[in-house]
């Protein structure tokens, strides 16, 4: 096996990447072994990636890839390493404790193991407003298995009516369905956090109403939202056609993690798509609409691979 090291705190920027396919393992693909990601993320030294071949090497675990990210003149140090290993030689729990120790060596800002196969599902909820072309895909990912993920409930601020294509598919996988009308009798972020306290995150597929800091606070867990790439030039209603009149050529869409600054998160993923004189207004909206899913479907994803790490203030490292 390869090994990554580096000789020296002063190379400028160290993003290094070994990638190696099951076909070409020296081990026999036995599928005893199960799949395992860890992410470091730690103050910077001599020898960090030496301790965690070592610490997935002593178990008998075989690194299949290595992502490292070590930013231009900052004491900082980033990991992701995606390993296999026999579950009965290293068990679960001691390699929580095993990655711990690793954490604890290295005063580790985070050191975070999953074992797909094993660990539950992160379990979310899909927020959403009258729009649903987001709520569906994600939908019909999660059936299909390609959002890997337990939805709990979807909560919107729209009242959809039984018979529909929504509703009927959240009845079939029964899925509940919460509508919570505005009022001044009653205070809707506090029934939302009544719905998802036991959530792991959460998910805007296009949920048109502002989230409080107060509430980002008493959630305390990560916030997911889709925004499409038009903004800022085209604000308020029926952005699309603002844009489409105004003869864009380049439209996209962002994922960002919610803080209190409106569409100001931390982006995970970012898409764009050429458009041109030929795109009618349907065309155009239909081209903006599937950015919107592509791109909210790959950021879940890669959160839920733990491929996305926070880095300065507001900015992340997504492997």
């Amino acid at each position: 096996m390869n090994v990554l090291g580096r000789a020296s705190l002063s190379w400028p920027i160290v993003l290094a990447t070994m990638k190696r396919s099951f076909n070409t393992l020296r081990i026999s693909p036995d599928p005893s072994l199960a799949h395992g990601i860890h992410v470091f993320h730690c103050p910077d030294q001599v020898g960090i990636v030496a301790k965690i071949s070592e610490c997935i090497a002593s178990r008998g675990g075989n690194i299949l890839v290595a992502d490292i990210f070590v930013p231009h003149n900052k004491n900082v140090f980033y990991s992701r390493s995606e390993f296999v290993f026999d579950p009965i030689k290293w068990q679960r729990k001691q390699m929580n404790e095993d990655f711990l120790d690793l954490s604890k060596m290295f005063n580790a800002v985070k050191s975070l193991v999953r074992v797909p196969s094993v660990d539950p599902k992160y379990k979310i909820a899909l927020l959403a407003s009258k729009q649903d072309h987001c709520l569906v895909d994600l939908l019909h990912a999660w059936q299909d298995g390609k959002l890997p993920v337990q939805i709990s409930s979807v909560i919107s601020n729209h009242d959809r009516v039984g018979n529909t294509h929504v509703m009927r598919f959240l009845e079939r996988h029964e899925i509940p369905y919460h509508y919570l009308s505005k009022s001044k009798e009653k205070n809707v972020e506090d029934e939302i956090l009544g719905l998802v306290e036991d959530t792991d995150f959460l998910v805007l597929a296009r949920y048109m109403q502002v989230l409080s800091g107060n509430f980002l606070k008493r959630y305390g867990k990560d916030v997911i939202n889709i925004h499409h790439g038009l903004l800022p030039s085209f604000k308020g209603g029926n952005p699309s056609r603002q844009a489409f009149e105004a003869g864009v050529k380049l439209i996209g869409a962002t994922t960002h993690f919610v803080t209190e600054e409106l569409d100001g998160g931390p982006i995970i993923e970012q898409m764009v798509e050429r458009v041109s004189h030929k795109d009618n207004l349907l065309s155009f909206i239909q081209k903006s609409e599937n950015l919107e899913k592509q791109c909210l479907m790959k950021a879940i994803k890669s959160y839920c691979e733990l491929r996305v790490l926070p880095y300065e203030d507001n900015r992340t490292v997504v492997f």
